[in-house]
């Protein structure tokens, strides 16, 4: 019985002094209720922690939020990071698992309270934080939903209890967790953060009750994405079901904030998922712990560099030829695609381009990695066949006279500074609210296009003004691309990566 009365007497202590205090929704569910016992159970899993050493500064965590049998030896992992660092706020950004409305909703009250006391929130930074309709002082997603009362903030206010002490909170749930509202919240954050007084925490699991092999297969995708620093990529195959994270919101404005400070680097601390904690591998949930930091080395242009070799170019672009034969002919999809190569079962985004006597016939693509190479090739050289509508369908006459090129794209990169576009080198992508272009590294070469034009052109292509690039709501990204055809010699090999968004429909 005292283990359920310590909690409301610290809420209320507090509430006596006129203050709005969020009592603890999930302590005895979560993680233990009684204060010393907590204490021990946190302790204990940062004392069996192994987290590398980190000298890079670091600016954002990753972290899970089951219960603590099952993800909190993850997260201690993450949370041993901060063992003798002193911040004087935390930001830590959830997703909302109940209760469903249109913004980030700060927490508009004066405290938290867990078993091992109250922790003051930062309202002054709250309210500059609040600013604008994606980013709300309000007590949704904080205040409990009927019976349920959210978790996912609050399993991580112990750990911060017990490596930092004394802290004020900057407690956000997010009630939408598109791109947008992201955004939104990351930019925010990155204008209010000056220098390493505040640090940000993003709460999410990943992959949900999967068997275990798939459950870990597809968890590794999001973590490589992630660790690829591809926010946009991320954000996209969240949504549309590519990838699996419930706090992939929270993930994805924790890295926009982070760049925007200077971060450069995400690295991967710990995974596991349940199945490794209780045994029971027929349906798992995955937990990773990852730390955002200012790397020594900044990636360049030509890190990640990705290659294929004669023989697994011969196989896409003869794959390319049956598949736009087959559509022509037969109106269906080829259905007999294999990867053969264990290169081409990578998930990769790529475009096919088709040309008929040296003029574009056809040029459609996945800018992100939502499938394996050897289908990605396979569904978008169906589409640019029959699907690109600013040509009518290749017809049967013409496929004697195609050629083939295929663009295979490396991870997306936001631009920092215009003047490290090069032509030739990168493809860009510009983007600006529901709108958005993208072009091929290649069509500036092709067109004798200097960067500015470049960029202008890509802005036309999203249908914005060519001076939309200067506007900060807009977004550039650029990307490398290894290029090969039915009439060049092999490319060199440069660095991958995605951009715009796949067509919704399937190819037929």
């Amino acid at each position: 019985m005292r283990s359920r009365l310590i909690i409301p007497v610290l809420a209320l202590a507090v509430a006596a002094a006129g203050q709005k205090v969020r009592r603890p929704a999930v302590a005895g569910a979560f993680y233990p209720a009684e204060a010393k016992q907590l204490s021990k159970t946190v302790d204990g899993l940062l004392a069996r922690a192994q987290a590398p050493a980190i000298k890079e500064p670091l600016v954002a965590l990753i972290s899970p939020h089951a219960g603590y049998l099952y993800s909190g030896g993850v997260a201690a992992h993450g949370y041993a990071l901060l063992k003798g660092s002193k911040p004087e706020r935390v930001v830590v950004i959830s997703p909302s698992h109940y209760e469903r409305f249109s913004f980030s909703a700060v927490y508009d009250g004066d405290a938290y309270a867990t078993p091992l006391g109250t922790i003051p929130v930062d309202k002054a930074f709250a309210a500059r934080l609040a600013t604008g309709p994606l980013v709300q002082l309000s007590s949704r997603g904080h205040a409990p939903a009927g019976s349920q009362g959210e978790h996912a903030l609050e399993v991580q206010l112990p750990f911060l209890q017990r490596v930092l002490g004394q802290f004020k909170l900057v407690p956000v749930v997010m009630g939408q967790q598109d791109y947008d509202t992201s955004r939104a919240l990351g930019l925010l954050l990155a204008k209010l953060i000056q220098g390493p007084d505040t640090l940000i925490v993003a709460s999410s699991d990943l992959s949900h009750f999967h068997p275990y092999d798939d459950a870990v297969k597809l968890d590794r995708k999001t973590l490589r994405t992630i660790q690829e620093w591809d926010h946009l990529s991320l954000a996209r195959n969240l949504e549309g079901g590519a990838l699996e994270a419930c706090g992939g919101g929270p993930i994805v404005a924790a890295m926009i904030a982070a760049e925007r400070l200077g971060a450069t680097e995400a690295r991967l601390i710990k995974y596991a998922n349940s199945g490794d904690v209780t045994g029971d591998k027929s349906g798992v949930v995955g937990y990773g712990a990852l730390a955002l930091i200012k790397a020594a080395k900044p990636r360049g242009p030509g890190d990640g560099a990705f290659s294929l070799g004669q023989r697994e170019r011969e196989t896409l672009l003869a794959l390319a030829r049956k598949t736009v034969e087959t559509a022509v002919r037969q109106r269906k999809l080829y259905d007999g695609a294999t990867p053969v190569f264990d290169s081409l079962a990578a998930e990769r985004g790529a475009f096919v381009t088709l040309k008929r006597k040296g003029q574009l016939r056809g040029c459609i693509g996945y800018p992100s990695p939502v499938k394996p190479l050897f289908l990605t090739v396979r569904d978008v050289a169906a589409m640019a066949a029959v699907r690109d509508e600013r040509f009518p369908p290749v017809t049967a006459a013409e496929l004697g006279e195609l050629e083939y090129e295929i663009s295979v794209l490396a991870p997306l990169r936001r631009v920092l500074d215009v003047n490290e576009i090069q032509t030739g080198r990168d493809g860009l992508v510009v983007r600006k609210g529901a709108r958005e272009g993208l072009l091929l590294p290649h069509v500036a070469t092709e067109q004798s296009w200097d960067r500015m034009t470049f960029l202008q052109q890509t802005c036309l292509k999203a249908g914005l003004p060519p001076s939309a690039w200067q506007d900060p709501d807009t977004d550039i990204f650029s990307f490398t691309a290894l290029v090969f055809g039915d009439h060049q010699p092999p490319a060199p090999p440069q660095r991958p990566a995605p951009g715009s968004r796949p067509p919704s429909a399937p190819p037929f």
